[in-house]
């Protein structure tokens, strides 16, 4: 067992991360040990990143215990970079975490600063001065480079800083002179955040907490009427909306609510997390309040504007998708699918079903997602997977049957048209798959059927015959 992590008074004592179990405790056999928990440790950490929400929307993890701020266009909203980093410290540090912060145009002289310097506020000609006196460690380099340069007696960053480069690349490589570089700000490093970046972004202060949902609903539409001037600039909609929650001891919940079409109406845009509070309702803990309101729109799409009336409010023309985004907000998004075709060759495979907010369909026109206009050559109820029948005196090789039994049920067939040929799909099917011919059939009591025999007479396995539809 080994020492995974240390608080400040361990790290005064002399342990080092890495070091043993049992000589940490025959140097200091009175020191406090936790086993470590790796998941509850991530946890933790994406909890404080989503709460790092409230400052940017440019947040990434580093490592195990860090965290990147890309602040670019940020810092003014709180009184400059002292204030913002003044103001990050100080709610952490009130909700018993001891953090140390570090503001630079450089994020490895940031990371830095905070791990072997004071942090702070760090101006763009102070960079030199500021790196040169920390150890090479700093440079964010593998630990046998570190013990190479110790070797040579290149302790501290600015013992590099003054070499020819050359050298250092051929005996240390270049990942040396990049860290070097990315630390002092000429090799531009850019951070992966570990959310989407939304479209747009709208949010609200608040000076005293808030609980009740109907306020939260409340200042939804509020939020939501800022956002449809940026949506009309852009003449999209939103798609995709997402509330978050910044309770008052930190943490963070995400509620989204999708929409069939394109939406700017505030009031639809509130509905839709009416309907969402109200499944979520037992999930979402108020605690003391929530000071901080934020409505986003991840996914948004071209905004049509059309007249329906001579009263141009559109009212009829978006009952349909109204009903469908409220129930898949209650229900989820999978509780009303619809039929989108693919392109296949095979009957079953021609269709599947989709949620009718991501439908294809929904984006363009409402009535088109349960208009019907069968071919005359298919039959109207296709059965999800095709039924075996026993078929009787069948003409061969090509000829359908005179009577078959399907359901226990014999029908004697009095009219066929076909057969249709169907291959099997070779970029799908194995190469082994059988042909299948399609037949109409017309019973005596009037029934029409859709068949088809796969496989021939004369084969080497005797061919299957099955329904697979019913014409009306």
């Amino acid at each position: 067992m080994r020492l995974t992590a240390l608080d400040e008074v361990s790290e005064r004592l002399g342990l080092k991360r890495g070091q043993g179990l049992a000589e940490a405790r025959a140097m200091y056999p009175k020191i406090d040990v936790t086993d470590e928990d790796e998941a509850a440790d991530r946890a933790l950490l994406e909890a404080v990143a989503d709460w790092c929400d409230r400052y940017t929307p440019l947040v990434a993890l580093d490592g195990r215990e860090g965290l990147f701020l890309d602040i670019t266009g940020c810092a003014h909203l709180f009184g400059g970079e002292e204030a913002l980093l003044k103001d990050v410290l100080g709610r952490l540090f009130h909700m018993g975490f001891d953090a140390k912060g570090a503001i630079s145009s450089s994020s490895g002289l940031s990371w830095a600063a905070c791990r072997f310097g004071r942090g702070g506020v760090i101006a763009d000609d102070d960079m030199e001065d500021v790196l040169a006196p920390l150890p090479v460690n700093a440079l964010r380099i593998e630990e046998g480079t570190v013990k190479a340069l110790y070797k040579l007696g290149l302790k501290r960053v600015g013992d590099l800083m003054p070499m020819p480069r050359a050298p250092l690349a051929r005996r240390f490589g270049t990942h040396l002179l990049l860290r070097l570089d990315q630390a002092l700000g000429a090799d531009e490093e850019a951070i992966s955040p570990r959310r989407p970046v939304a479209a747009l972004s709208a949010e609200r202060q608040l000076a005293e907490p808030i609980q009740a949902e109907e306020h939260i609903l409340q200042l939804t539409g509020q939020i939501a009427v800022s956002l449809k001037s940026g949506l009309e600039s852009r003449g999209v909609g939103g798609r995709l909306f997402e509330l978050v929650l910044f309770r008052v001891d930190g943490r963070v919940f995400r509620i989204t609510a999708g929409a069939s079409q394109p939406l700017r109406d505030p009031k639809r845009i509130s509905s839709l997390f009416s309907e969402r509070l109200t499944a979520v309702h037992d999930d979402l803990d108020a605690g003391f309040g929530f000071e901080l309101l934020r409505l986003n729109v991840l996914q948004h799409d071209t905004f049509k504007t059309i007249q329906d009336d001579f009263t141009g409010d559109g009212q009829d023309g978006i009952s349909l998708v109204d009903f469908i985004d409220r129930v898949s907000a209650r229900l989820g998004a999978e509780c009303l699918q619809v039929a989108e075709l693919r392109q296949s060759h095979l009957p079953e495979r021609a269709r599947i079903f989709v949620p009718a907010m991501t439908s294809r369909n929904m984006r363009a026109e409402v009535e088109t997602v349960f208009a019907f206009a069968p071919r005359t050559d298919r039959p109207l109820r296709l059965f999800r997977h095709p039924e075996p029948i026993d078929a009787f005196a069948a003409a061969v090789p090509d000829g359908p049957p005179e009577r078959f039994r399907w359901r226990h049920i014999v029908h004697q067939v009095i009219r066929a048209e076909g057969p249709e040929r169907i291959s099997p799909e070779w970029w799908v099917d194995p190469e082994d798959a059988p042909e299948r011919d399609y037949f109409r059939l017309e019973s005596e009591i009037g029934c029409r059927f859709w068949v088809f025999r796969e496989g021939h007479y004369g084969g080497k396995t005797p061919p299957n015959w099955h329904i697979h539809g019913i014409f009306a």
